[in-house]
């Protein structure tokens, strides 16, 4: 029996592939050499040569050439990375995700890359690597500024070894200890190791085995001995881009009178203003209990985060001219609250929220972000943020929906901590060592506009074709007398994604269902694995950590006496 085969869940999708391809190639070799056997032993029992099935010779092997990691210095150095997290389960890697990982690709880059040597290459495990990650990512979402530190491969020299000199021996150069060597030839000088032009080519190695939408943008060659992707990152900053108006909204003949009683804002127009004064309030420590997912195996988690900056940001000419949306029937009835200039003016806008902070806890900042639509919408009130940032007031989350993940990017990671000065990065970005690196034929910079062009002319076909459809049908005919005058009275919700989401009757925030509170599931939890509640959990955990710190730091006697000898 195959003793991989207790490791297969760990595999990559890849090699799980390969091996099944590599188990089909052997099933078929052993049924040609059954067959060659049927046909050798016809010829022995007097067939003649056209009865028996001539078999072709076997193929030759290729023989993958391996380096010998023992003639290979490494060194530890911290990746710049960006990836567009669409087609990705998420950055960690995960057994049975049905979707690829970054960290699975990376794996991949790094493995085939001879970067570094796993044991066992098809399983995917960093443990060995000194490795680290500054954010962890969720399915869809991307990452413009994702750091990771690996040991790798360097083309540094290894230190030579001076060769042992033994009593009664002269030196290893010919003279006698104590022999005077003035007079010796000059020793030949070293030249020092250059990061640009001796190492590796670390970014452009991996780009070329990464996939499109994942490219390492710069790296470190001076990494601390003892930084931290993640404990050493002083702040991280998320942005979460949408557009205005963020759904197509209605002629304004077609919207029913009766939805005016739910939200004064027209369907699909953002009140750009309510949502910066909700953001603001974001700022500064609270609780962000009501603004996150609790997950049940972090017992001991602290929910207070301290923001340092949170607002809602235009992007300058990024605007898809949609020349339809400028006609009155669509624009709001007022657009000083929605960032609206003159007609004239391209639409739909685009912004971003934008958020700064130590650390955030799991969906945080797509919660703050539902909420904030929410608010957009006229469907709550500014002060909604106060209400759930208060849990004496609100300890239990209300159940709403969380924001689509796509449009939010894990946009920058800084460095260092105010109390490790010393861990400060210099990043080297592609192309400040070579200019080609960036703007040649295989550059950095022609590579994303590749990727960029594709998905650009996606957008001008789509956008041309839209404006056709708006300019093609004169909705006044109603050629059809018993089309109803209205559009059914239901309220149309913006959550982040492509389209609105229909929901009837709007149901108010403080009105909407209770989530069981963390502790609450902490209990859960703790029930289910045998425990009593959550705190008899926390100290039989506390208890083990502490044996194993105990244990670790006073081996056995038996141990003890090992080490000694082999010393």
């Amino acid at each position: 029996m195959d003793n991989k085969k207790t490791h297969y869940e760990k595999w990559t999708k890849n090699e799980l592939i390969k091996r099944i391809q590599t188990l089909e190639a052997g099933i078929l070799r052993s049924g040609e050499q059954k067959q060659e056997e049927a046909s050798h032993q016809l010829i022995a029992d007097g067939a003649s040569t056209e009865d028996a099935v001539a078999s072709p010779p076997p193929k030759k092997k290729k023989v993958e050439r391996k380096l010998d990691p023992s003639k290979y210095s490494t060194r530890l150095v911290a990746f710049k990375l960006a990836y567009l997290g669409k087609r990705y389960g998420g950055f960690e890697f995960a057994e049975h995700a049905n979707l690829p990982s970054i960290e699975e690709e990376l794996w991949k880059a790094f493995v085939k890359a001879c970067l570094i040597f796993p044991e066992t290459p098809e399983e995917v495990n960093w443990d060995a690597w000194e490795y680290s990650k500054c954010g962890r990512t969720d399915r869809g979402v991307s990452a413009f500024g994702q750091v990771i530190t690996v040991r790798v491969r360097s083309n540094r020299p290894l230190p030579k070894k001076e060769p042992a000199v033994t009593e009664g021996q002269g030196s290893p150069d010919g003279n006698e200890p104590g022999q005077d060597t003035t007079t010796a030839s000059p020793v030949k000088e070293v030249r020092e190791f250059d990061d640009f032009t001796d190492e590796l080519p670390y970014c452009r190695i991996l780009n070329r085995l990464l996939p499109p939408d994942i490219r390492i943008l710069a790296w470190c060659p001076k990494t601390p001995a003892e930084f931290s992707a993640r404990h050493d990152c002083r702040e991280r900053q998320y942005r979460y881009f949408f557009t205005q108006p963020a759904f197509a909204p209605l002629p304004r003949d077609l919207e029913n009178p009766e939805t005016a009683t739910t939200t004064k804002v027209k369907g699909g127009w953002l009140d750009i203003d309510a949502m910066q004064r909700a953001a603001k309030k974001f700022e500064g420590l609270h609780d962000f209990r009501n603004f996150c997912k609790v997950d049940p195996g972090k017992l001991n988690i602290n929910f207070e985060r301290r923001v340092f900056e949170s607002e809602i940001v235009e992007v300058k000419d990024a605007e898809t001219a949609l020349p339809y949306l400028a006609r009155d029937e669509f624009r709001p009835p007022s657009t000083s609250n929605y960032g609206l200039g003159e007609a004239s003016q391209k639409l739909p806008k685009v912004y971003y929220f934008h958020v700064r902070g130590t650390a955030f806890l799991w969906h945080q900042i797509r919660c703050m972000v539902s909420v904030i639509f929410m608010v957009g919408q006229g469907l709550e009130d500014p002060s909604i943020i106060d209400r759930l940032l208060d849990i004496e007031v609100e300890p239990k989350k209300p159940n709403y929906q969380l924001a689509d993940e796509i449009p939010l990017v894990l946009w920058d990671c800084v460095f260092p901590r105010d109390e490790k000065p010393e861990n400060a990065l210099e990043w080297v970005y592609l192309g400040e060592e070579n200019p080609q690196n960036q703007h040649g034929i295989t550059g950095l910079l022609s590579q994303m506009w590749e990727y960029w062009r594709e998905r650009k002319m996606d957008e001008l076909l789509s956008s041309q074709l839209l404006n056709l459809v708006s300019a093609q049908a004169d909705i006044t005919l109603r050629r059809d007398p018993r089309a109803p005058p209205h559009v059914p009275v239901t309220t149309r919700t913006f959550e982040g994604g492509n389209k609105e989401r229909l929901v009837g009757k709007y149901q108010p925030m403080l009105q909407k269902k209770r989530l069981p509170s963390p502790q609450e599931v902490f209990d859960r939890e703790a029930k289910r694995k045998g425990y009593a509640d959550a705190a008899e959990m926390r100290e039989a955990l506390a208890k083990k950590r502490a044996e194993a710190i105990a244990a670790a730091e006073n081996p056995p006697a038996e141990v003890v006496s090992l080490e000694e000898e082999a010393e």
